[in-house]
C-alpha cells in the first residue's frame, strides 16, 4: 500500500498501526485492552486507529489537498464507529484482541463505501500474516539459561533470547547471503552473565560490521542493528516506549512525532511554530520502513552529528529528523503547509535529493543557518579589512564555508598617504584570517574554514602561492587555510604563447578588479605599456610560464593554491548586469557577484541520480519530479535562513541564488555497466546535467509565477532568453577559437525554456555541484561526481572506522563466481584495485577502475560537458597517477581549454607510488618519495604530493560546509 505518491507502492504498515506497545502498568480499572499477537497486554487508545485507517486512506489517495479534507473527516467518523462498537459491547471494560480491531476496521470501511481502502487493508493484513508465518514477527519471550543482563538500575535479568532473535531476523529481513543465525551465533559467544543491557546490542553491531567485507549486505544490517539502541534511546527519553522493535515503529513514529516536538520546543531546541502543524498527519505520512535503507555509515553519521540532543542524549529518530527538516523548510508556505511538508519528507526520506549539511542540521531550529558557504570582497582599507574578518568570524559562528576576495587589497610596498608610509601587502592580513578560522568554530562543532583568492597579476602572488609551505618565516604562513589563483583569461594566453606577464598592486590599476573579458585585456595592455614608461610606480615583469609552472609545483607540494578561472565565471554569469564574480566559495563550485554591500550566499542541496535509474536508464520523469520539488525547497531557505551579518541578507533577498547539485554519479554508471573512462561516462555526464538543467530552470520559472521573479532579473542573461547552454558562445567569442574547444551539442527542446524565462524566473542561478562528502555518506552512494576512490577501503571519520566495500564490484565477482575469500584477500594486499589481479575479466577491471587508475582526460571531459549546463560551477578534484610537470602542465591546461570554471584538490601520485598498484600504503596520497619533473628548474628538495586535505577528502571528510 502506497501512503505518498500515486506512482510508488512502498510497503504500507496501516494495519500494524493499531498495535500498541504502552505498558498495562498506567491503564485505569475498567478501561478497554488489547492483547497482542505476542500475548502482551496494553491500553485500547483511539489514536492508534486513526493512524491506520489514516495510512490506509493515504497509501490509496496520496496525500494531496484536495484529499485531504475528504480524508480526514472520514477517518474521524469510522474511528468513532469503530471504538464505540467496543465501548459498546464492554461498559466497563475488558479485553480485545488485536484481530477483532482489524475486523472491524476492515468492516467500517466496507460499510462506509471505502471499497478500495478495504481491499488495500485486507491484502496489507494477509501479506503481515504470512510475514509472521515465515519467523520475522515478535518472538515469544526466551531466557537464555546462563546470561543475565545488568539493566540501567542494576537489577539483574535473563537475556531475552526472544528478543534478540526477533531484532537479528527484522535486521536481515529482505537482505540477500546474510546469516541472522550466524550473528546471533557469534554475538552469544561475546555475551557474559551480568553484562551490561546496552552492550548486548553493541555485541550484535560489532558482529555483524566484521562480515561487512564479506557480503556488503551486512552494512545494512549492522545499521539496523544500531537502529534497536537508537530506538530504546529516542523512545525511552521521549516517555514513548522503553524499547520497540522496527516493525513496532509503524506505530511509535506517530506518536513519538508530537512527544519529540513538545521537548524540542521545551528545552528550546525547536522552533515554537513547529508545534502548530497537524502533527498526527504529520505522523501518519512517516514511512518507518526507510529506516531499514540506511548503510552503517550512513546510520552512525547521522546519530553522532546530525541528530538532536539534549545533556548528550539522541531523542532524534532517522523519520523524525527527516520530517524535522521537511517542517522547517515548509515552515513559511502560506498554503496547504502540511502537504508540503510531506513533500518535502519524502523527497528526503528517499535519499531521492538530500540537502546540504548546514539545513540538515538547522531546520526547524531556533537559529535556522540553512545556508553552506558566504562569500565576501575585502576593501582596501584598515577599517574595511577589519570589518571583513569580523564578518568572517560572525559567519563563522553560524555559518559554513568562506570564500574571500582579496584582490583589491594593496601589495606589499605599496605607498600608504594616510601614513605616508609603504603597505605590508596581503599576507599578513591572510594569517589573521587564518587564526581567526581557527578561534571561531562554531562551539567546537567543526573547524572554521576559509578560502582566499587572488587575481594573478596583483603583486604579492608569488608570496601568496607560498601560503601554505612547511618552510620559511612562519609569520607569513597560513597552515589552516585554503588559498585559490583566480586567473584572467590573459594569462592563460600568455602561457599559451610563452609570453610576458606583468604584476601589478591594485592600489595603481583598481579597474582591473572589476574588468573580465576583453575589457580587461585591452585595460591590461594599456597598463603595460604605461609601465614601460614609467608612468606605474610598482610592477614587475616575469615569464608567465615561470608564474604558471611555480603554481603548479606548490599545487603539487602544498595542495595550494587551487587554480579558478576568472572569465569564464564572468562572461558566462546570468547576472554580469548587476555585478562582478570575484571569487568561488571554500569548494569551488559558486560564482556569484560580491561587492562591498553583498556577501553572496551559497544554498545547496544534491539529486541522488541512483535513484533516478530505472532500468537502465535516467528516469526523466522521476527527475523532472524531484528537480521541481527540490528547488522549491532550496528557494524556502532563502527567506527561512538566519542571517548574522545584512549584507548576506541584502544579496540573497536580492538575488535569490541556489545550488541544485548531484551526488551519486559513479554508482549510476555502475547501474548501466558504463566504465568512468569511456565516451559512454562523458555521454552521460552531458545527458543527466542537461535533464537536470532542464527541468531546474523550468521549476524556477513555475516559482516565479507563484512568487514572482527575483528582483535583479531585468537585464540578465535570463531576461534575454539566453541560457547557460547559449552563454558558452560568449565565452567562445571573448576568447577565439584558438583557445576553447567546448561541445554545443543538446538533446531536449530547449526553445520553449528559452521563450519561457525570458518572462521571469526565481533564481538568479540555480544549478551547482558540492562535494557531498557528508550527505553521500549518508544515503550510502559515492559523493558528487568523483570516481571510485577505492573498491575496499577502511575509511575513518568523526563517527569512527568503517569498512566500505564496492556492492556493484561483489554482485558482478559473485555472477561471474570469483567472489571468495582469495578475492577478498587481493583486493586488501592491491588497495582495494583489481588491475593486477590475473583472474578478473577485463571488462571488469576497465568497469570497476579506481580513481588513480582514471586518466585525467575523462575527468575534465566529462566536467566539460556537465559545465555547459550549469549556471555557476562544479567541485571538482582531479586525479593524477604518476604525477609529473609534464602531466600536471597538461591537465590544468586542458581544464582551462575546456571552458571549465573552476578546479578544486589535486590527488596526484608520484611515478614511483604507483608500482603496486595505485598506492603503497593504503592511503591514497600518502607518497613518501617521487620526483616531480619540469615544475622547478631547479628545486631545493625532492618534491612530494601534497597530503590528502583534511576538508571535504574522500578517506576524511570532517568539513561539512559544503555538504
Amino acid at each position: 500500500m502506497q501512503i505518498d505518491t500515486p506512482h510508488e507502492k512502498p510497503q504500507a504498515t496501516a494495519p500494524q498501526a493499531v498495535e500498541g506497545s504502552q505498558d498495562l502498568s498506567s491503564t485505569a480499572p475498567g478501561q478497554l485492552r488489547v492483547i497482542k499477537r505476542n500475548g502482551t497486554v496494553v491500553a485500547y487508545t483511539d489514536d492508534k486507529i486513526t493512524v491506520a485507517i489514516t495510512k490506509a486512506f493515504l497509501a490509496v489517495e496520496g496525500g494531496t489537498a484536495a484529499a485531504s479534507s475528504r480524508i480526514h473527516d472520514t477517518v474521524r467518523r469510522l474511528t468513532e464507529q469503530v471504538s464505540a462498537t467496543f465501548k459498546r459491547r464492554m461498559p466497563s471494560g475488558g479485553t480485545i484482541h488485536i484481530e477483532e480491531i482489524q475486523d472491524q476496521v476492515e468492516l467500517a470501511l466496507m460499510r462506509a463505501g471505502e471499497q478500495k481502502v478495504a481491499r488495500d487493508y485486507v491484502i496489507y493484513r494477509e501479506a503481515r500474516s504470512q510475514e509472521r508465518k515465515r519467523g520475522v514477527a515478535d518472538a515469544p519471550a526466551v531466557a537464555h539459561p546462563s546470561i543475565r543482563v545488568t539493566k540501567a538500575d542494576g537489577s539483574l535479568s535473563p537475556l531475552d533470547l526472544g528478543r534478540l532473535q526477533t531484532i537479528v531476523r527484522e535486521a536481515c529481513e529482505g537482505l540477500a547471503e546474510v546469516d541472522g543465525a550466524l550473528i546471533e551465533k557469534d554475538t552469544l559467544k561475546n555475551l557474559y552473565d551480568g553484562v551490561a543491557e546496552k552492550d548486548v546490542n553493541t555485541a550484535l553491531v560489532m558482529t555483524a560490521r566484521t562480515l561487512v567485507e564479506r557480503e556488503p549486505n551486512y552494512s545494512y544490517v549492522t545499521a539496523r542493528l544500531l537502529m534497536d539502541t537508537l530506538r530504546a534511546e529516542g523512545l525511552g527519553f521521549l516517555g514513548v516506549a522503553e524499547s520497540a522493535t522496527h516493525h513496532e515503529m509503524v506505530d511509535l513514529y506517530a506518536k513519538a512525532l508530537p512527544a519529540y516536538v513538545d521537548k524540542g520546543v521545551e528545552f528550546e531546541l525547536l522552533d515554537p511554530k513547529l508545534k502548530t502543524y497537524d502533527l498526527a498527519k504529520l505522523g501518519a505520512a512517516i514511512q518507518h520502513e526507510r529506516d531499514q535503507q540506511f548503510t552503517y555509515l550512513g546510520l552512525q553519521t547521522l546519530y553522532d552529528r546530525y541528530f538532536i540532543h539534549k545533556d548528550g542524549v539522541r531523542f532524534e529518530l532517522p523519520q523524525i529528523f527527516f520530517m524535522r527538516v521537511a517542517m522547517g523548510l515548509a515552515i513559511e508556505e502560506p498554503k496547504n503547509r502540511e502537504e508540503r511538508a510531506i513533500e518535502f519528507y519524502n523527497l528526503l526520506s528517499s535519499f531521492d535529493y538530500m540537502s546540504s549539511t548546514p539545513t540538515l542540521f538547522n531546520a526547524g531550529t531556533l537559529r535556522p543557518q540553512l545556508s553552506s558557504c558566504y562569500l565576501t570582497t575585502v576593501p582596501d582599507d584598515l577599517s574595511g579589512i577589519y570589518s571583513a574578518i569580523h564578518d568572517n568570524a560572525m559567519l563563522s559562528k553560524f555559518a559554513g564555508g568562506l570564500g574571500n576576495d582579496w584582490t583589491p587589497v594593496r601589495a606589499l610596498g605599496s605607498y600608504i598617504k594616510g601614513t605616508n608610509g609603504k603597505s605590508q601587502g596581503v599576507v599578513p592580513f591572510l594569517k589573521v584570517v587564518n587564526d581567526t578560522a581557527v578561534a571561531v568554530n562554531q562551539g567546537g562543532k567543526r573547524k572554521g574554514a576559509v578560502c582566499a583568492y587572488l587575481e594573478t597579476w596583483h603583486m604579492d602572488i608569488e608570496e601568496f602561492i607560498e601560503l601554505r609551505k612547511n618552510t620559511g618565516d612562519d609569520r607569513r604562513r597560513t597552515h589552516d587555510m585554503n588559498t585559490a589563483n583566480w586567473i584572467p583569461d590573459l594569462f592563460m594566453k600568455r602561457v599559451f604563447d610563452d609570453g610576458q606577464w606583468t604584476l601589478f598592486s591594485p592600489s595603481e590599476v583598481p579597474d582591473l578588479h572589476d574588468l573580465t573579458g576583453k575589457a580587461f585585456e585591452e585595460r591590461y595592455e594599456y597598463y603595460e605599456a604605461m609601465a614601460g614608461y614609467g608612468k606605474i610606480k610598482l610592477h614587475k615583469t616575469i615569464a608567465a610560464k615561470d608564474l604558471w609552472r611555480k603554481m603548479l609545483s606548490m599545487l603539487f607540494e602544498t595542495g595550494h593554491p587551487w587554480l579558478t578561472f576568472k572569465d569564464p565565471c564572468n562572461l558566462r554569469s546570468p547576472q554580469q548586469h548587476v555585478g562582478v564574480v570575484h571569487s568561488s566559495n571554500l569548494c569551488t563550485e559558486i560564482t556569484l557577484n560580491t561587492n562591498k554591500d553583498e556577501i553572496a550566499v551559497c544554498n545547496l542541496g544534491s539529486v541522488n541520480l541512483v535513484n533516478h535509474i530505472v532500468d537502465g536508464k535516467l528516469d526523466l520523469a522521476k527527475v523532472e519530479k524531484t528537480v521541481k520539488t527540490a528547488v522549491r525547497m532550496l528557494d524556502n531557505v532563502i527567506d527561512i535562513n538566519y542571517y548574522s551579518v545584512p549584507q548576506a541578507k541584502n544579496s540573497n533577498f536580492k538575488h535569490r541564488p541556489v545550488g541544485l547539485g548531484i551526488m551519486g554519479f559513479q554508482d549510476a554508471l555502475y547501474l548501466q555497466h558504463i566504465p568512468y573512462a569511456s565516451e559512454a561516462a562523458v555521454e552521460f555526464a552531458d545527458k543527466s546535467m542537461e535533464a537536470i538543467s532542464y527541468f531546474a530552470i523550468q521549476a524556477s520559472c513555475d516559482l516565479a509565477d507563484e512568487r514572482g521573479a527575483y528582483e535583479t532579473f531585468q537585464g540578465s542573461l535570463w531576461s534575454k532568453g539566453i541560457l547557460p547552454l547559449d552563454s558558452q558562445q560568449i565565452l567562445i567569442e571573448a576568447r577565439g577559437q584558438k583557445y576553447i574547444d567546448v561541445d554545443l551539442t543538446e538533446s531536449l527542446d530547449w526553445a520553449p525554456v528559452r521563450a519561457r524565462v525570458q518572462k521571469g524566473i526565481r533564481n538568479s542561478n540555480i544549478m551547482a555541484i558540492a562535494p557531498t562528502a557528508t550527505i553521500a555518506n549518508i544515503t550510502g552512494v559515492s559523493q558528487s561526481i568523483e570516481p571510485t576512490y577505492q573498491n575496499l577501503y577502511v575509511k575513518s571519520n568523526l563517527s569512527g572506522e568503517f569498512t566500505v566495500i564496492n556492492p556493484y564490484l561483489v554482485r558482478d565477482l559473485k555472477a561471474r563466481g570469483l567472489w571468495d575469500a582469495v578475492m577478498i584477500n587481493d583486493l586488501k594486499y592491491y588497495d582495494g584495485s583489481l588491475q593486477q589481479i590475473e583472474r578478473v575479466p577485463q571488462e571488469l577491471k576497465d568497469l570497476y577502475a579506481t580513481a588513480f587508475e582514471v586518466e585525467t582526460k575523462w575527468i575534465v571531459d566529462a566536467a566539460s560537458r556537465r559545465q555547459k549546463w550549469i549556471d555557476q560551477a562544479q567541485s571538482l578534484n582531479l586525479y593524477i597517477a604518476g604525477a609529473s610537470g609534464k602531466k600536471l602542465d597538461v591537465t590544468y591546461r586542458m581544464a582551462w581549454y575546456r571552458g571549465l570554471k573552476t578546479t578544486y584538490y589535486l590527488r596526484a601520485l608520484a611515478a614511483t607510488s604507483t608500482e603496486k598498484s595505485t598506492v603503497t600504503t593504503g592511503k591514497l596520497n600518502a607518497v613518501s618519495s617521487g620526483q616531480v619533473e619540469g615544475l622547478q628548474a631547479a628545486p631545493a628538495a625532492e618534491p612530494k604530493p601534497a597530503p590528502v586535505p583534511q576538508a571535504c577528502s574522500i578517506d576524511n571528510p570532517d568539513c561539512e560546509a559544503c555538504q
